[in-house]
């Protein structure tokens, strides 16, 4: 069945991908229209986030952001469908850093490093990061259950130099690197909600104390990673840009969840911005103490 599945819809994923860009988002809208219109995927829960994240705001604005973001969510699904056939060229052009020095200054400090992001505006394209970077590139993604569009996720970014590794291989792999002496870069979206039984720290997030993911910043004090946060933004539909701010460059002497913290406030920054480009239909704020 998993195979069959693959064999129905991969030839419909490669039509896509061909698109010129114009026609490519139309298609998008069609699929927009079906997704928040007909289905209404996730609906609930997004307007469930959107009124703890957004108290502030009016029962109105809230629809418009969702609007907004609906549409956003779709371009950004199809852009990494686009991966397939789009060239170098091409993705230089439409995910560009403001101040990429910033990072290839920590690479010249000899370690290994961090980079923490949010599933924010392109966290897909961000991987193009590869082209431009010394370092090798990892890139960790929770592995599909569907082993035929796994294989055709790691094609599509492995366009962009990278390497996917599971997040149960994460620490072997980092473990190995380190071992060997290996200088590499590890990409971690690490503003999504963990279980609570593995929640090891709660910070303040958009008005509430939630359960965060530490791994990274543990990690990167085990074996002495520097820390960036990369930062992206939407410049107008298919065109992002990306900036990055030092987190630490002697993670040993920071305290601990200083880092996390820090990136949490980075991500809230970034929402508050323009919400309409944050992930809104994952369950971020199922745990949860509402600040007083």
């Amino acid at each position: 069945m998993q195979l069959l599945l693959y064999i129905l819809f991969y030839p419909i994923i490669w039509l896509i991908s061909i698109l010129p860009f114009p026609v490519f988002y139309l298609v998008s809208d069609g699929v927009c229209f079906l997704t928040y219109r007909v289905i209404g995927y996730r609906k609930k829960t997004v307007r469930e986030n959107l009124a703890l994240a957004l108290p502030h705001l009016s029962e109105t604005e809230r629809r418009n952001i969702e609007k907004k973001f609906y549409s956003h969510l779709c371009d950004m699904f199809l852009e990494m469908i686009k991966t397939l056939s789009i060239s170098q060229k091409e993705i230089e052009k439409r995910f560009t850093f403001s101040n990429l020095d910033v990072y290839l200054e920590l690479e010249k400090k000899n370690k290994s490093v961090a980079v923490l992001c949010a599933h924010y505006a392109s966290y897909e394209w961000v991987i193009s990061m590869n082209y431009y970077i010394h370092h090798k590139g990892y890139g960790i993604y929770k592995k599909i259950a569907n082993p035929y569009f796994d294989k055709l996720v790691k094609k599509i970014r492995s366009k962009f130099k990278a390497e996917l590794i599971t997040t149960k291989e994460t620490i072997a792999t980092i473990a190995n690197n380190y071992t060997n002496g290996e200088l590499s870069l590890y990409g971690f979206a690490s503003d999504q909600s963990p279980k609570k039984n593995a929640a090891y720290h709660w910070a303040p997030f958009m008005g509430h104390e939630v359960p965060v993911h530490t791994g990274a910043e543990m990690l990167a004090k085990r074996f002495d990673m520097n820390v960036i946060f990369l930062r992206t933004k939407k410049i107008k539909r298919g065109y992002y840009e990306a900036s990055f701010e030092v987190l630490s460059d002697d993670v040993k002497s920071v305290p601990n969840y200083e880092i996390t913290d820090r990136f949490l406030q980075l991500v809230e920054q970034q929402i508050l911005e323009a919400p309409e480009y944050y992930l809104w239909t994952h369950k971020r704020w199922k745990y949860r103490n509402t600040k007083p």
